[in-house]
């Protein structure tokens, strides 16, 4: 809301009439999987051992489940400007009061959903789970203040599930990069996904019910 109001002041560019979400294909997602399971086929590690095999599920998945991805790339619901990564790490407190909103740089026009719906996965998506309870509570204060649609919501959880099915950056940064400091994440986000995965829709009824 507050970006929207920067925005009207021409501070920001204009917000496009519409806005549209890339869809991984499965296809890409498994050719993705099997680049990095030769990569991890090359090491021999613990992690090298845990990867192959999470790759090796995430296959299987992609295989079942293939047909609940979003069929278009157009999201449901209203967009504007977006932080693209509110979450605890990023704001800054003084006591009680909220004095900074830091790491700018994912700042872009997306579907308010998506924002709202990645938020309550990095702050409640969490030992594997969803605090499915925290959840509703977020979102119902959420939409105290910004009304958002049932169907947005379900729909930025579906694509928000989707994008983390299809996406390995954690891997990548590993494999590719050389660089170690998120595979903690990545052992942490498998096991929220295969959960999330096996109660898709009640998660979506949370979130649209918040």
């Amino acid at each position: 809301m507050s970006l929207g109001r920067v925005c009207g002041q021409g501070l920001l560019p204009a917000v496009p009439d519409t806005v549209t979400a890339d869809v991984t294909s499965p296809q890409r997602a498994v050719e993705k999987s099997y680049r990095l399971s030769k990569a991890a086929e090359r090491g021999d590690g613990a992690f090298d051992v845990a990867a192959a095999a999470a790759l090796d599920h995430r296959r299987t998945l992609l295989a079942e489940h293939a047909d609940r991805r979003p069929q278009h790339g157009a999201p449901e619901g209203a967009h504007g400007w977006t932080h693209g990564d509110v979450q605890y790490r990023n704001l800054l407190w003084e006591g009680e009061e909220l004095v900074a909103v830091l790491d700018w740089d994912r700042v872009g026009v997306r579907p308010y959903a998506e924002e709202v719906v990645r938020t309550a996965q990095v702050q409640f998506g969490v030992d594997g789970a969803f605090d499915l309870a925290r959840v509703s509570e977020f979102i119902g204060g959420y939409r105290s203040v910004m009304p958002m649609e049932d169907s947005a919501l379900a729909d930025g959880v579906r694509r928000l599930w989707w994008k983390r099915m299809t996406d390995f950056w954690q891997l990548e940064f590993h494999y590719d990069r050389g660089d170690f400091s998120c595979d903690e994440l990545f052992t942490a986000d498998e096991a929220l996904l295969c959960w999330w995965t096996e109660r898709l829709d009640q998660v979506e009824d949370v979130f649209a019910a918040g």
